[in-house]
C-alpha cells in the first residue's frame, strides 16, 4: 500500500510538474521603484538580452560573409528581435511604414526640401554612383534620393560603432562582429540555451562556416554556462555522495534490506513536497527541487535513529513508540527552522520551505507509523559494534567544564572582531562562477561593439507614452555634449527610435506639397543625367508622408525594431517609464549632474547600487525571521523538555556552534552572503538533532551506545555530502557546503561537551 502511495504521487507528480528557471525567483522581492526596474532589467532588459558574437578564421571576405548570412538568418528566427552587424538593413522599418522616414528623421528639423537641398543631394548620388556602393544606391534612389533610410540606419545603430570592413563591423583583432537581442528573458537559461542553439545552428549551415570559430558573449550566455556548470557538478557530486552514502549505510547495519527499506521514508518526503508544492503553486523552480533533495537529506536521520536505537528481540514497532516524543520534537524543531525560508518572502525561497516541511513531516510520520512494520522481525543491537563502548567511554570522560560557553563567546568575538574584509557579502556578481577569461572576453567585446553598460540604466517617468518621448528628445542635445566631453562613449534614447507626436509634426508641416516638390525637383535635375519620372516614388513618399497620422509607439512596434522600443518604453501603474541604456560610462557624476541641470525628469540608476540595497534589504528580513525562528524555537524545546536546564544543554550548543561557524568564516577573509546564511539554517537544523538525543539518557550504558551510533551515522553522511560540495568550484554550492560541513562538526563537538555527564544525570 506505502509503494502503491508513491506510485500514485509519482504518477501526479510527472504529469502536473511544470519546472521554471527564471532565476529572478530566488532573488529578493522589490521593495522600492528602483529595485523594481532592477528586478525587471536583470532578466528583460535590452543589456540581459543582448548576445556579442564575434567570428574568426578565414580572411576578412569569408568572415563579412558568414557576417551577412548569420545576420540574415536570425533577423528571420523568432527567437530574435534585433540583429545588427554594420550591414545596411533595408527592412529595419517595414514597407508600410516606410513614408514614416520623414517623420522619423531629423533632416527636416534644419533643412527644407527645396531647389538647393534637392540638387546637392541629387549631386551626391551621381557622385555615389561611382563608387563602391553603387549596387546599394541602384535600389534605393528612385525611391529615397536623399537617403533618409540610410540616415535613419546610421542612427539606429550604436554610437560607438567598430570599423567597417567589406560592409560588416570588424574588431581591432580582425574578427567580424555581431550583436543579437534575444526574445527570451536574459535569466530564462532554457529560453536563452535555445536562443544560443539556435544561433549556433544557423552558423553551422552556412557555407565555410567549419573553417571559422564562433565565439559569444553577454548575460544570457552567461546564465547558460552557469547553468550547465552548476548542473554538471550538482550530478558528480550527487553521484559520489550517493555511493559513499550506501556504503556507510552498509558498513553501519550490514543489511541491504535495512538500506532500501530505510530509503522508503525520504522517498515520501520528497513526493509528498512535490506533491504540495504542486497545490500552491502553478510552477515549481528547479533550484527549489535540486536543493530541496539536499536540504531533505536532514529526514535520512529519522530511519537512522530508528535503526540505530532497536535493542536485540525488541520489536521496530515498540522501539519507535520509546523514541517518537524526542523525534516528534527534532522534526518540529527543524520545521521552525525552515519556516525562516517562507518568511524570507522570496518566491524559491518559499516554495523550498514548503518542499522541505512538507516533505520532513510526511518522511518523519512514515518513520514512526510505516516502516516499523516492515522491519525485520530480529535486527543486530549496533551496541555491539566493535569499538564504539571505548569510543563512548572517551566521550564521557571528557571534561564538561559549565564555563566552557565563555571562552567560546570570548573566541568568536575576537573572530569578528579582528576578521580582514567587509562583514556582509552584498555583490551578486562575486558570487559568479564564470572563469576570468570569459568575463575578460565579454569586457573586449562589449568595448569594441559599444554594446550597453550592463551597470547603468538612465530612467525618464512621465504620465504618457509621448511625454517620455519628449523628455527623452529633450536629453539628446546633453548627452551629446557628454559624449564630446568623454564621460561616456554613446547613449541609447526611446526618441531616436520614435520621436514625440509635436516632433514628427513640425517636421509633416515642412513637407511640400506636390506642386511645390515636382517644380523644386525639376529645377533640382537641370544638368543632371537623371528621369524625372525615375523619383515618382520618392514624390509619392512624400505626398503620402503629408497625409499620415502621428506614428505611435503601438503602430511602430509592427517593424523590426518594435520589440526594442517596447523595452525602451514601459507603462506603470499611472504613468510611463523611459529606460535608457548608456555604454561605456566613465563619469557617473557629470551624468547625473547634466540629467539635473536638464530639467530633473531623468535620472541615473546604478543598477549594482540598487542591487547592493535590495541584498541589505533581504538580509534582514531574513534575519529578523531566524530571530523569530530562534524564539519559537526556544519555546518549543522548552515546552517538549519540561525544563529550561535541559532546553539550554539543546539551545546552547546549536547557538554557539552557529556563530563559530561564522567566526571561523570571516577569519578565513570571506564575507556573508545569503546563501551562508540559508546554509547556517540547515546545519543548526542538523545540530539541533545532535544535541536533543546526547541530552537525553535513559540510565542504559547500551541505549548510550545506540544514540553514539546513530549520530556518527548522521555526522558522517552530513559531512560526505556537504563536504563535497566544500570543494565545489560553483561560490554558491561551495559557500553551503562549507558553512554546512562546519557547522556539523562544530555542532557535533559542542553538543557533547556541553551535554550533562551521565553519572551526573543518575544522581538524585
Amino acid at each position: 500500500m506505502w509503494l502503491a502511495l508513491l506510485v500514485g504521487w509519482g504518477g501526479f507528480a510527472a504529469t502536473h510538474l511544470r519546472v521554471g528557471t527564471d532565476l529572478r525567483s530566488f532573488m529578493p522581492a522589490p521593495t522600492t521603484p528602483d529595485q523594481t526596474l532592477l528586478m525587471e532589467q536583470v532578466g528583460e532588459g535590452p543589456g540581459s538580452r543582448l548576445l556579442l558574437v564575434a567570428i574568426d578564421g578565414g580572411d576578412d571576405a569569408g568572415k563579412a560573409a558568414l557576417s551577412r548570412g548569420l545576420a540574415a538568418a536570425l533577423r528571420k528566427d523568432a527567437a530574435f528581435t534585433q540583429v545588427v552587424n554594420g550591414d545596411f538593413d533595408l527592412g529595419m522599418l517595414d514597407a508600410s511604414l516606410l513614408p514614416y522616414r520623414y517623420l522619423l528623421s531629423p533632416t527636416l528639423d534644419d533643412t527644407a526640401f527645396d531647389e538647393g537641398f534637392l540638387a546637392d543631394q541629387l549631386q551626391q548620388r551621381l557622385d555615389d554612383l561611382g563608387s563602391p556602393a553603387a549596387s546599394l544606391l541602384k535600389g534605393l534612389l528612385p525611391r529615397d534620393p536623399t537617403l533618409e533610410t540610410l540616415k535613419l540606419a546610421e542612427r539606429w545603430t550604436p554610437a560607438h560603432s567598430p570599423d567597417v570592413r567589406d560592409g560588416v563591423w570588424f574588431s581591432s583583432r580582425g574578427e567580424a562582429l555581431l550583436l543579437a537581442q534575444t526574445r527570451g528573458a536574459g535569466f530564462d537559461p532554457a529560453a536563452q540555451d535555445d536562443a544560443l542553439g539556435r544561433l549556433r545552428k544557423a552558423f553551422a549551415a552556412l557555407p565555410g562556416s567549419a573553417a571559422s570559430h564562433l565565439t559569444v558573449s553577454g548575460p544570457g550566455y552567461f546564465t547558460t554556462v552557469v547553468n550547465a556548470q552548476t548542473r554538471e557538478e550538482a550530478d558528480w557530486i550527487g553521484r559520489i555522495s550517493t555511493v559513499g552514502f550506501v556504503l556507510l549505510m552498509l558498513a553501519a547495519y550490514r543489511s541491504v534490506r535495512s538500506l532500501l527499506l530505510g530509503a522508503l521514508p525520504v522517498a515520501t518526503g520528497a513526493l509528498a513536497g512535490i506533491v504540495a508544492l504542486l497545490a500552491m503553486f502553478p510552477e515549481i523552480h528547479g533550484i527549489t527541487l535540486a536543493f530541496g533533495f539536499t536540504l531533505l537529506g536532514v529526514a535520512q536521520e529519522y530511519p537512522i535513529r530508528l535503526l540505530s536505537h532497536r535493542r536485540a528481540g525488541e520489536s521496530a514497532v515498540a522501539s519507535v513508540r520509546g523514541l517518537w516524543p524526542l523525534l516528534l520534537t527534532a522534526i518540529a524543531s527543524a520545521c521552525i527552522a525552515y519556516l525562516a525560508f517562507y518568511a524570507s518572502g522570496v518566491g524559491g525561497l518559499k516554495q523550498l520551505a514548503v518542499f522541505t516541511i512538507a516533505g520532513l513531516l510526511a518522511a518523519g510520520f512514515s518513520t514512526r507509523y510505516l516502516l516499523p512494520h516492515l522491519l525485520p522481525a530480529h535486527a543486530r543491537d549496533v551496541a555491539d559494534t566493535p569499538g564504539l563502548a571505548r569510543l563512548r567511554s572517551w566521550l564521557d570522560g571528557l571534561p564538561r567544564p559549565r564555563w566552557l560557553p565563555v571562552p567560546v563567546v570570548l573566541a568568536i568575538g575576537a573572530m569578528l572582531a579582528f576578521a580582514p574584509g567587509p562583514f556582509w557579502q552584498n555583490d551578486l556578481s562575486a558570487l559568479t562562477p564564470l572563469p576570468r577569461d570569459l568575463l575578460m572576453t565579454d569586457a573586449r567585446l562589449r568595448g569594441e561593439l559599444g554594446a550597453p553598460d550592463v551597470r547603468y540604466l538612465l530612467i525618464v517617468q512621465a504620465p504618457t507614452a509621448d511625454g517620455v518621448l519628449v523628455a527623452s528628445r529633450a536629453l539628446e542635445a546633453p548627452l551629446q555634449r557628454l559624449v564630446a566631453a568623454n564621460a561616456l562613449d554613446g547613449f541609447e534614447l526611446p526618441s531616436v527610435y520614435l520621436p514625440d507626436i509635436a516632433t514628427q509634426r513640425t517636421r509633416q508641416a515642412k513637407l511640400p506639397d506636390r506642386a511645390t516638390l515636382d517644380t523644386a525637383l525639376d529645377a533640382a535635375l537641370d544638368g543632371l543625367p537623371f528621369r524625372k519620372d525615375l523619383f515618382a516614388p520618392f514624390v509619392a513618399d512624400v505626398q503620402t508622408a503629408r497625409e499620415l497620422p502621428p506614428l505611435t509607439p503601438e503602430r511602430f512596434a509592427r517593424s523590426p525594431l518594435g520589440q526594442r522600443l517596447a523595452a525602451m518604453l514601459v507603462p506603470r501603474a499611472g504613468h510611463w517609464v523611459g529606460l535608457s541604456t548608456l555604454s561605456g560610462v566613465r563619469d557617473p557624476s557629470a551624468i547625473a549632474a547634466a540629467l539635473t541641470a536638464a530639467g530633473g525628469q531623468a535620472r541615473l540608476l546604478d543598477l549594482k547600487e540598487a542591487s547592493e540595497s535590495l541584498v541589505a534589504a533581504y538580509r534582514t528580513r531574513i534575519l529578523h525571521a531566524v530571530l523569530a525562528a530562534t524564539a519559537l524555537l526556544f519555546v518549543t524545546i522548552t515546552f517538549a523538555l519540561r525544563s529550561v536546564r535541559r532546553a539550554w544543554h539543546v539551545l546552547a550548543p546549536m547557538t554557539l556552534a552557529t556563530f563559530l561557524v561564522l567566526g571561523v568564516e570571516r577569519v578565513a577573509g570571506i564575507p556573508v552572503s545569503l546563501f551562508h546564511l540559508v546554509a547556517l539554517i540547515l546545519a543548526a537544523g542538523l545540530g539541533l538533532h545532535y544535541a536533543l538525543f546526547f541530552e537525553r539518557d535513559t540510565g542504559d550504558p547500551a541505549e548510550q551506545r545506540r544514540t553514539l551510533h546513530a549520530t556518527v551515522v548522521c555526522v558522517l553522511s552530513a559531512l560526505l555530502v556537504f563536504g563535497m560540495l566544500a570543494w565545489s568550484s560553483i561560490p554558491v554550492l561551495r559557500a553551503i557546503g562549507l558553512t554546512v560541513a562546519l557547522g556539523v562538526a562544530f555542532h557535533f563537538c559542542l553538543s557533547i561537551l556541553m551535554a550533562p555527564h551521565a553519572r551526573e544525570k543518575r544522581l538524585p
